[in-house]
Formats: structure tokens, sequence, C-alpha cells
């Protein structure tokens, strides 16, 4: 494709930032299934505080919180910081994203401004027009930089959302089951 072709330079780069919002884009999504963070059958039990008979495991982040409720006398502090320690680890990688959105629209910023460069530094100085492959070249560099740096950007820009979203909803949901577990074993 032409769009390719003609970003020059910049394309390493924002071929660079496209790897990494894909791959933390599907990294996120699996990590975040509902399976790795509240399974199915932990759900009631968790939420209620009670675990007959529910199997705890260290796959998923509401069994590794049970594990360690389990595995100490009960100090709700510290119970309350292992559940903030897993709900940071639920955001691992998403500060990549935000490099991101905000890199791939600055390279292709500077792929516009080396592309104009050409093209005003192409001018003759005895006609004073331009020579028109420079002309056409810088022009293709500028667009091409700027459509590529916002085509990676915009798209980041929402997974970005949706993740964080449903981290924090997530979170919530943690939270409330946090403080049934601490109100559970203090009655």
């Amino acid at each position: 494709m032409d769009i390719f072709t003609h970003a020059g330079i910049f394309i390493y780069p924002l071929a660079l930032c496209s790897a990494v919002a894909v791959f933390i884009t599907f990294e996120r999504l699996i990590a975040l299934r509902p399976s790795r963070v509240m399974p199915e059958a932990m759900v009631e039990a968790f939420v209620s505080g009670r675990f007959d008979g529910v199997p705890v495991d260290s796959v998923s982040v509401v069994g590794r919180i049970v594990g360690f409720y389990k595995s100490r006398p009960l100090d709700s502090d510290s119970l309350k910081a292992y559940a903030r320690l897993e709900v940071s680890r639920m955001e691992r990688g998403m500060f990549l994203l935000e490099v991101v959105i905000g890199a791939a629209p600055l390279i292709g910023l500077l792929g516009t401004v080396t592309g104009l460069t050409q093209v005003f530094s192409g001018f003759s100085a005895e006609t004073g027009l331009p020579d028109p492959a420079t002309f056409i070249m810088g022009i293709a560099l500028a667009l091409n930089t700027t459509i590529l740096g916002l085509t990676i950007a915009i798209p980041a820009l929402a997974v970005h959302a949706y993740l964080l979203r449903r981290v924090e909803s997530m979170a919530a949901r943690i939270g409330l089951g946090v403080q049934a577990l601490v109100q559970s074993k203090e009655v």
C-alpha cells in the first residue's frame, strides 16, 4: 500500500506503537476474562463471605485473595492492601497503551513537519517553484504519517478506556467481596 511506502522512516516507530497496542489489547482482554478474575463458582461465595465447599485457586484474582484470607489470621488492613495489589496487577501494561496514545500522533506530527520541511526546501532559487518530485514526496510523507499516527492512537484510546472501565468495575466487585470477608470474620 502507498500509505506505508510513503511514510518514510517514521513507519518503524509507528509499527512499533501499533504492535505494542495490539499486544497489550489482546493480553489484557485474555487476562481480564471473568474466569481469570472472578470465576462463576466463586462469585456468590466471595460476595457472601461463605466458602464452604468452594475450591480456592491461585489462577484467579479472587482465588488469590481468598487464599490470602484463609492463610492468615484476620487483619482487615492487610487483606484490603492485598486486594489493592491484585487490582493493580489487573492494570498491568495499561500504561503502555497510554504511551501509544500519546506517542503515535506525535510521531505522525513529526512526520508531518518533516514532510513540510522537504516541501519548502525543494523550492528552486531561480524559478521560485518547487521541484515536483520533492513536493509530492514531502506532502505524501506529511499526510501519511499523520494518518498512520491517528489510525493507531484512536483505537488505542478506545481500548484503553474500555479496559480501564472493565478494571474499575471488577475492582468495585472485589472491594465488596473483601468487605464481606472482613465482616464475616469479625462476626
